[in-house]
């Protein structure tokens, strides 16, 4: 895709994966114990061999700032960059980004000096894995102004999605956000090979360079889902690009904690272990775990962990854990640590009443999230024993069930969560 552009969207607020975007932005979050979810669109772009890419940033955005300039360099000789373009004022504009199409309407001054005939548009906040050029290859063919990605889902998920109805040769007629059950039966689409279907929009848009800048000329329209779609159904073509392969919207704490949970599987839906499709990321220099007297049963431990007599049952493990003799660790993500205690620090913080960084002895954790350079102090028990569904604590949150220990957060010895 030596001719096309990529522009990653870097999200919003992201208040419903809060307290876990309370610091940092949805792209920003990590996923698999030591990638980022923003290395997910920008890893799929350079093995599609698209290598012109930028990422518009907004909310909380330092820590992904940070990262995407530290892991995404090119050589002299190379026409590739991964470019951050942040919200900015201008003599033109002083606001915020107000939605998608805004951010790409605002930004597209900075991309106009570099020759494409296709713009792909992406979300930074998806896991998936994508050759894009099967995309590009169906809307060349299709001679389309814009093709959007989209996924069959069954009807009980079509209220979470924007469902999109298509013609016999894979034209995109209709469009509806979020419908209601009886609006389903005038939105089902025949697909060969699969019968009727409910087909949602993944958020994946290629349109040709000249339809992108028609279609976001219109300040009116801030949003592509809700607004340019829409109005592009009506004025041009749009064609639909049926992707069959694993795709989550990770934006919920659901969905979040769900899709780490399900790569501990023994073959998981998405593949980080597929050599022809890598997923790049910062490259770090980390010692090797240190693993002493553990059981360890369907788990993911990043490297740099320190992991002492320990039981781990389905769970993610992030980079420089650090987790005492005799805890247990079931259904749980620990995200580590961006840092090391020295052995005199850690002494130093004991005698404080502060407990080390990462996990104490005997302590368990169990369908919990445990974010960055926590402290979770000896025989503390996060096991939402009763069942408690949304809380606000002292040092904790309780969402979807789970119990989250937020980023830097504080639990004491032997406290009950």
């Amino acid at each position: 895709m030596n001719d096309a552009l990529a522009v990653i969207l870097g999200g919003g607020r992201g208040t419903r994966l809060f307290p876990l975007t309370h610091k940092r932005s949805k792209p920003a979050m990590p996923i698999g114990g030591k990638y980022r979810l923003i290395d997910i669109p920008i890893s799929n772009c350079l093995n599609s061999n698209l290598r012109r890419i930028f990422v518009l940033t907004q909310y909380n955005s330092e820590s992904l700032n940070k990262h995407v300039s530290l892991t995404y360099s090119f050589d002299n000789f190379s026409p590739g960059f991964v470019t951050i373009l942040a919200a900015e004022q201008t003599e033109e504009r002083s606001d915020w980004f107000q939605g998608t199409a805004d951010a790409v309407r605002q930004t597209q001054r900075h991309y106009r000096s570099h020759r494409s005939s296709e713009v792909l548009i992406l979300a930074g906040d998806q896991l998936y894995q994508m050759d894009f050029r099967k995309m590009e290859k169906t809307h060349r063919q299709s001679s389309a102004d814009a093709t959007v990605g989209v996924i069959p889902v069954p009807a009980e998920q079509t209220s979470g999605f924007g469902i999109l109805k298509v013609d016999g040769e894979g034209r995109i007629v209709h469009f509806e956000e979020k419908p209601g059950p009886e609006r389903l039966p005038d939105l089902a689409s025949e697909i060969p090979g699969h019968g009727k279907v409910y087909l949602a929009s993944m958020g994946i848009y290629l349109f040709r360079r000249t339809a992108l800048e028609t279609a976001v000329a219109d300040p009116q329209l801030i949003d592509f889902g809700r607004h340019v779609i829409p109005w592009a159904i009506d004025e041009m073509r749009v064609q639909a690009y049926f992707f069959e392969g694993y795709w989550e919207d990770v934006g919920t704490i659901a969905s979040y904690y769900q899709s780490n949970l399900d790569l501990c599987e023994e073959i998981p839906s998405f593949d980080f272990y597929d050599a022809k499709r890598p997923v790049y990321t910062h490259p770090r220099f980390l010692p090797p775990n240190k693993v002493e007297d553990c059981t360890l049963r369907r788990a993911l431990i990043s490297e740099g962990c320190i992991v002492m007599g320990t039981e781990i049952e389905r769970s993610v493990i992030g980079i420089r854990s650090r987790i005492g003799r005799g805890a247990h660790i079931r259904e749980s993500l620990v995200l580590g640590a961006d840092f090391y205690e020295s052995l005199e620090t850690i002494e130093k913080t004991k005698a404080e009443g502060v407990p080390p960084l990462g996990i104490g002895e005997d302590a368990v954790v169990e369908r919990a999230i445990v974010d960055k350079n926590a402290r979770v102090g000896r025989g503390v028990r996060l096991v939402n024993e009763a069942g408690v569904k949304e809380a606000d604590g002292d040092g904790y949150y309780i969402r979807d069930g789970i119990v989250i220990i937020p980023k830097g957060g504080i639990i004491p010895d032997g406290r009950v969560i």
